[in-house]
């Protein structure tokens, strides 16, 4: 018992010390004085926004942006979903299966799984040049790691139950696949998939400010030259946006369950 007790309070000093360490390790030269006007600035943009840019027939405006954030969206996240699926059997634990493969398997998704979306999509920019495409694809690989790591735990959790059975009556591995595995996995699967989607809505949002298309671009533009209206009917829109998916996906993961 006294063990116990020193031990939590161990546990409690340590975190004490870490989060004294860490506030002590940040540069803190106080509020900027332009601070207050900037927020008034911001909030007052989002009250009276600049209804003029939601629709712009000649060229960029607010619906094109959204448009194209969640294009980006749904590409990376198809993209992730599809490509992932290998890598989740490769790093699932299954009884029988040798450590060392799915050991490889993880260590490949927490290698991917390291690099953030917006370094993705710098190099993306690079790579392939800057627009929705570098951001598409920054999405879509990042998400693998995150999607086979939670694809890799519905396999692990799977019921070897009917995969027994089948493999008893002399079935194949394509029939023990489509008949045993898929079934159990497949509505897992695809809330993962929708839980992600709404993750890549978000991040999508910001992608622009490296380069890499969506609503980010027009945004980081009306925020350098302090177009506060503008800023405000594209914050309202972001809001509108992401809350639309996520009661949408909310609903079907529901249905999933």
């Amino acid at each position: 018992m006294k063990r116990r007790i020193w031990l939590r309070w161990t546990i409690v000093a340590a975190l004490i010390l870490i989060y004294v360490w860490t506030f002590a390790g940040i540069r803190f030269d106080g509020i900027k004085p332009t601070a207050g006007k900037i927020t008034h600035s911001i909030f007052k943009g989002i009250f009276s926004p600049d209804w003029n840019y939601v629709y712009l027939p000649e060229g960029e405006d607010l619906l094109r942006g959204l448009l194209e954030t969640l294009e980006i969206s749904i590409l990376g996240s198809v993209i992730s979903a599809i490509v992932c699926v290998p890598f989740a059997f490769w790093s699932a634990s299954r009884r029988g299966k040798n450590r060392a493969v799915s050991g490889s398997g993880k260590f490949v998704l927490s290698f991917i799984r390291t690099f953030p979306e917006l370094v993705m999509a710098i190099l993306f920019t690079k790579a392939v040049g800057p627009g929705s495409f570098a951001g598409a694809l920054a999405l879509g690989l990042h998400s693998i790691g995150m999607l086979g790591k939670l694809f890799a735990e519905e396999v692990e959790n799977m019921d070897a139950g009917p995969t027994e059975a089948l493999i008893a009556t002399g079935a194949n591995r394509f029939q023990v696949l489509w008949f045993a595995v898929i079934p159990q996995v497949l509505p897992g699967f695809l809330s993962y998939s929708l839980y992600r989607f709404e993750i890549n809505v978000r991040s999508a949002t910001i992608l622009g400010f490296v380069g890499a298309g969506g609503i980010g671009t027009p945004l980081i533009f009306a925020l350098s030259s302090r177009n506060w209206e503008r800023v405000g009917i594209i914050l309202l829109g972001i809001i509108v946006m992401v809350t639309l998916i996520d009661l949408i996906s909310g609903y079907l993961r529901r249905k999933l369950a």
